[in-house]
C-alpha cells in the first residue's frame, strides 16, 4: 500500500463572540474523494458532539476554546485530538480531549480493537500503566485505577500507543490529563498480523 501523505488544513467556525474560538482540521485527499468526505464528516460529527458536551449552546457560557493537534500523519494513518475548554462560571473551566485515529486509505476510524484484535489487551496494557503510575508517583482518586476500558481513549504518536484519561477519570484535577505512552516495540508481540500497526514494525 502506497504511503500517501494527507494534507490537513485549518478551518474556523465563525462566532459573534470574541470569547469563543473554534478551529478544527479538514482533510484533503483529492485522489480519494470518497475517503476525504468520510473523514471530514466523522471529524465534524465528533466536533459537533464535543460542542454540545462543552456547553456551546448554554446561555451561561462565558468562554469556549476549541483547537486540534495532529499526533501522527504517516503510513496511511492519521491520529489527531480535538481539545475543547469551556467556562460557564465557578472555580475553573473544564477541558475535554477527544482523540480520533483513521486509516486514510479506507476512511475507517480505528479502535483499540482494530489495533490489537480480540485478545485480552486490557490487562497487559493496564499492567504497564500501573507500573508508570508507581514510577511517577501519580496521585489517584478513590477507587484507584485498576484496568483500562476496551474503548479507552488513545492516540498514536511517533512509534508509541498513547493511552490517556480525561480530567477526574483517575486523578484529581490538578494532575491534568494523565498520558501513558507505550512504545510499539514493547508490545510488538501483541500486534496482530492484520493490525494497521504492522505498518510501523519495520521502523521500530
Amino acid at each position: 500500500m502506497k504511503d500517501v501523505p494527507t494534507l490537513i488544513t485549518t478551518r474556523q467556525l465563525s462566532n459573534p463572540s470574541p470569547s469563543i474560538s473554534i478551529v478544527y482540521p479538514e482533510v484533503h485527499l483529492p485522489h480519494l474523494l470518497v475517503v476525504q468526505h468520510s473523514l471530514n464528516t466523522q471529524i465534524r460529527n465528533e466536533l459537533n458532539q464535543l460542542l454540545i458536551d462543552q456547553n456551546y449552546y448554554d446561555p451561561n457560557l462565558v468562554e469556549l476554546i476549541v483547537y486540534f493537534e495532529i499526533k501522527t500523519n504517516e503510513r496511511n494513518l492519521l491520529s489527531l485530538t480535538l481539545i475543547a475548554y469551556s467556562f460557564t462560571g465557578g472555580a475553573h473551566g473544564m477541558t475535554v480531549v477527544k482523540a480520533m485515529t483513521f486509516d486514510t486509505h479506507t476512511g475507517k476510524r480505528v479502535s483499540l480493537y482494530d489495533l490489537l484484535g480480540s485478545q485480552d489487551f486490557e490487562k497487559p496494557l493496564s499492567d504497564r500503566i500501573r507500573t508508570k503510575i508507581e514510577e511517577w508517583d501519580v496521585e489517584l482518586l478513590d477507587p484507584p485505577f485498576t484496568e483500562i476500558r476496551r474503548d479507552q481513549d488513545f492516540y498514536l504518536a511517533d512509534t508509541s500507543l498513547v493511552i490517556y484519561f480525561q480530567l477526574y477519570e483517575i486523578t484529581p484535577y490538578v494532575w491534568g490529563f494523565p498520558y501513558f505512552p507505550i512504545a510499539l516495540k514493547d508490545i510488538e508481540k501483541m500486534i496482530p498480523a492484520e493490525s494497521p500497526l504492522q505498518r510501523f514494525i519495520p521502523f521500530l
